[in-house]
């Protein structure tokens, strides 16, 4: 099923953001139990330097540069921490995460995205962690293309696919997603489809061939005798 929202297949932003956004409403609906830390820390530290900042103008605006010079000092040197706080949560600790949950069964799941310029391919990096602490790590590459089609909808069924037959946790909860690996072999060269079907195509040939000349030896001894 295809969104009938369409964007631009030329914008990289667009197509990441759209996917992303596909994320948690699939692995909601799978029963994964979403959590909203990372994202309530960077609007906390964001609304705290918007705040301080907001503050300054009204204590300037009310009494005046001189009687508040040393408040806005402080507050300036508060407002470069809280960037800076923010700056290193979103690339150090975040790290491209668009979302964090827990599996049904237990497995906590971490799945960032990226793009690179000028090429229009979704990285995905899956981190899963089992309840005994171990560490699962996915990656997967894929083209945009796969799973948006030429009027620029998102089409639903291919990118679920690519999470569940990735993504172990996900396959599990959703195993009508998972593709078996010859078919994905198929899909990703379809070359490879028209090879076997022109081999099987032969294979029928000659058997057909055989049986019609066992058919004519026989018939043929049987007219000799």
């Amino acid at each position: 099923m295809a969104s009938s929202d369409k964007i631009s297949l030329y914008n990289l932003a667009d197509l990441k953001n759209t996917s992303d956004d596909a994320i948690p409403n699939y692995l909601n609906s799978l029963k994964f139990r979403q959590s909203h830390r990372l994202l309530d820390v960077r609007l906390a530290l964001g609304y705290s330097a918007f705040v301080l900042s907001a503050a300054c103008f009204l204590w300037d605006y009310q009494y005046g540069f001189e009687s508040t010079k040393w408040y806005t000092a402080v507050a300036v040197g508060l407002y470069t921490m809280l960037n800076g706080a923010l700056t290193f949560w979103v690339s150090q600790v975040e790290k491209g995460a668009v979302y964090q949950g827990t599996a049904p069964s237990g497995e906590k799941l971490t799945i960032s995205t990226s793009t690179k310029k000028n090429d229009p391919t979704y990285r995905l990096k899956a981190s899963i962690e089992a309840k005994g602490g171990k560490e699962q790590v996915v990656e997967l590459a894929t083209p945009f293309a796969d799973f948006f089609d030429e009027t620029g909808r998102f089409v639903v069924k291919p990118f679920q696919e690519a999470l569940a037959t990735s993504i172990s946790v996900v396959g599990r909860q959703d195993p009508k997603r998972v593709k078996h690996a010859s078919q994905k072999m198929i899909d990703s060269n379809p070359d490879l489809l028209d090879a076997v079907l022109a081999a099987n195509t032969t294979e029928a040939e000659q058997a057909t061939s055989t049986a019609a000349e066992a058919a004519d030896t026989k018939g043929g001894k049987r007219r000799k005798a």
